[in-house]
């Protein structure tokens, strides 16, 4: 019993959501209930100069795309189970094994809010994995501890030598996180840096010399 228990703990999921869903869920119900309404009054204000049908389609097309883009939103969730990536969208869910990676990648989208993201390769099938975000002036959003454990962990079963350097750099970020390093101390913001310094617009994708440099 006690090994079956080691078991389950050890593929629990982990939810790889770099803002929890929680935390804007009340939001998006309120943009979809206002969108809601701002196309029934597009239509009752539409019905007094046309026909019912051509009323209602004219709320549709008012209401209707927002609705759908927080009910999108509301559904989006990314969570690790081993070494298995789950990412669930409006329609359907994308599953990516960490251990069978053809390629891994840094990506930095270098901006006002950069953005850091990990992609994994697997065949045919990609996916972007959020690491952190931060601002011009120095704040920003970074993935929590466990999720960057597990991402280690699991990126260290890859077979690829850029699974490898990756997982090295995130335990770094991981020990610097845990100790509430500053800023300069910790990879994922080193390699924001980095990318701002190249001066380009378009995503950077870091080399493994970049990354192995960055722990």
């Amino acid at each position: 019993m006690s090994t079956n228990s080691g078991d389950q703990q050890a593929v629990a999921p982990v939810g790889l959501d770099l803002v929890a869903p929680e935390l804007y869920a009340p939001m998006l119900r309120r943009l979809a209930l206002a969108a809601s309404g701002i196309g029934i009054g597009a239509a009752l204000l539409a019905a007094t100069v046309v026909t019912w049908p051509f009323a209602v389609a004219i709320g549709l097309v008012v209401g209707a795309p927002t609705v759908l883009y927080a009910v999108a939103l509301r559904r989006r969730r990314m969570w690790l189970a081993g070494t298995v990536i789950h990412a669930r969208r409006l329609f359907g869910e994308r599953q990516v094994e960490m251990s069978a990676a053809t390629g891994v990648e840094v990506l930095v989208f270098p901006a006002r809010l950069s953005r850091i993201a990990l992609r994994v390769t697997a065949g045919e099938v990609s996916q972007l994995i959020p690491l952190a975000m931060y601002t011009d002036a120095g704040s920003g959003r970074e993935l929590h501890l466990l999720g960057l454990r597990r991402l280690a962990d699991a990126l260290a079963a890859s077979q690829l030598a850029a699974a490898v350097a990756v997982s090295a750099m995130l335990l770094h970020q991981l020990r610097a996180e845990a100790r509430d390093a500053g800023l300069e101390e910790r990879p994922l913001y080193r390699a924001v840096r980095l990318a701002r310094s190249k001066d380009v617009v378009s995503p950077i994708v870091l080399t493994d010399t970049e990354v192995a440099a960055l722990g």
